[in-house]
């Protein structure tokens, strides 16, 4: 970013690009295009401009404190990412486009247990991953259509699959799916699959293209021209819209809200003396009152920090109590960290209002912890609450430091919604033991201690769970895997 003051032609490239105004509080006023960066750049800094300009002009000039410029390869590229960037920061002097077009995007929801690759024009804060956006569409169904089937990937439209989901399901569908709706593969397989079409959006399209032309020729051989002509055809679309050529540009995004930049003016709107460089944000999530847990997710930069991800399961509040669940899981967590002198964040962040904020104050006061910044985040209004003060503050809705707080937000509420339920899927395997005859509670538990779960149990055969478990002779273990197997 550069000041508008020591604007210098000779360090524009004439290249096709993007540029970027903001005024003097760091606010993007206005987003363009151009063949030619320096030339389309430099007619605005030109003495002139600010008398012969119309108003609308001039008053754009006069409110220019810095720019930016992102150079691309052609001017579709550029088409793209004045769109998108138009999108995010809704400048003020901008025009949206006139059709408010949106260009497909490849989505893939990491937020559901099973993730699924469908299309989409919005890009959402929904923990999903999202490829493109993609000017020329035409093949873009069919490439989904491809690895969704190629990688056994569900297409259900459910958040989840369940067995009345199967049974509704066509015979095609069913062929080519891993059926993870009736536990057909395991969890960590599934995100295998996953991975590997991640990595082919991502550019890595050599394997999955020396496959296809290996198909394509076994194919011409038996002079079955037609399938020959789709594996040629789906060659082409995977290096046109996947490959390496491309990912200059389609995966090297510029962001809403910049991890540094929203960390900084994060510090600004907040008074806050130290930069927020760590921090932690926590949520809750329940079934009707059951499988109560709660998260902690920890981000560094702006940006999030996986590996000090921490999940809860509620040990001692037996009722409907968020704000007693919270002051649980703040105690276990800053206790722990208390007792082992270990690191501590620069901001705390609570998903909820002003009673949920005061509860858990009072809890990380009743610690010992020391004094460390803390909010709380309304979801309904975005309304921002700091101890001390009655009333709530409202950020700007474009400012990075919002996004970023919502980020952090709706992260620890997916990972405090995918605990649950991964816990009541649990539940609800271990149940079908319930129905077994000569499988008692007892028997249940230790089915469950030795081999984890339902799903590994099925892996097993007979002899091995007999050998494993004492008291559970053949019969008994075969009685056990064809009531699960139906």
């Amino acid at each position: 970013m550069k000041d508008k003051e020591t604007f210098y032609p000779g360090d524009i490239p004439p290249k096709p690009g993007v540029y970027v105004y903001r005024d003097k509080f760091g606010k993007v006023i206005y987003v363009g295009k151009a063949k030619n960066l320096r030339k389309r750049m430099s007619s605005y800094f030109q003495a002139s401009r600010r008398f012969t300009a119309d108003p609308k002009l001039r008053s754009l000039i006069n409110s220019i404190k810095t720019y930016e410029f992102y150079v691309v390869k052609n001017e579709d590229e550029s088409l793209i990412l004045e769109s998108k960037l138009i999108k995010d920061y809704a400048p003020k002097y901008n025009v949206l486009l006139r059709d408010d077009k949106r260009f497909q995007l490849i989505k893939i929801t990491m937020s559901e247990e099973w993730p699924r690759v469908v299309l989409t024009r919005i890009r959402k804060d929904d923990g999903s991953l999202y490829f493109g956006p993609y000017p020329k569409s035409g093949s873009l169904s069919s490439i989904v259509e491809f690895l969704s089937r190629d990688y056994g990937l569900r297409v259900c439209k459910v958040r989840v699959p369940s067995m009345s989901e199967h049974k509704h399901c066509l015979a095609r569908i069913v062929r080519d799916c891993t059926e993870p709706c009736i536990e057909k593969i395991s969890h960590d397989d599934y995100i295998k699959r996953v991975n590997k079409v991640i990595q082919i959006l991502n550019g890595n399209v050599e394997e999955i293209v020396t496959e296809l032309k290996t198909k394509m020729s076994e194919a011409a051989e038996k002079h079955r021209f037609e399938k020959a002509a789709l594996y040629r055809d789906m060659i082409t679309n995977l290096n046109e819209v996947c490959g390496t050529k491309n990912r200059s540009f389609k995966f090297t995004t510029i962001p809403s809200a910049p991890g540094d930049e929203a960390v900084d003016e994060l510090q600004k709107v907040l008074g806050l003396n130290v930069r927020p460089t760590i921090i932690e944000g926590f949520d809750n999530s329940h079934l009707g009152g059951e499988f109560t847990v709660s998260s902690m997710v920890n981000f560094k930069n702006g940006k999030p920090n996986k590996k000090e991800y921490r999940r809860f399961r509620i040990k001692d509040v037996h009722q409907v109590d968020d704000y007693a669940c919270m002051q649980e899981v703040l105690g276990r967590h800053y206790g722990r960290k208390l007792r082992e002198n270990l690191p501590l964040p620069d901001l705390i962040l609570i998903d909820g209002g002003k009673g949920q904020l005061h509860s858990a104050i009072d809890e990380l006061n009743s610690i010992g912890f020391p004094p460390t910044p803390i909010i709380g985040l309304a979801k309904r209004l975005e309304e921002v609450f700091i101890p001390g003060r009655e009333e709530s503050i409202m950020i700007d809705k474009h400012s990075p430091a919002l996004k970023l707080l919502q980020a952090i937000r709706d992260e620890s509420h997916r990972f405090a919604i995918s605990y649950n339920r991964l816990l009541r899927n649990k539940k609800i395997s271990e149940s079908l033991l319930d129905d077994i005859p000569g499988v008692g509670e007892k028997r249940k538990i230790e089915i469950i201690k030795t081999f984890g779960s339902v799903r590994e149990l099925r892996k097993k055969t007979a002899k091995e769970i007999s050998d494993a478990i004492p008291g559970i002779g053949l019969s008994l273990a075969t009685t056990i895997l064809d009531t699960l197997k139906k």
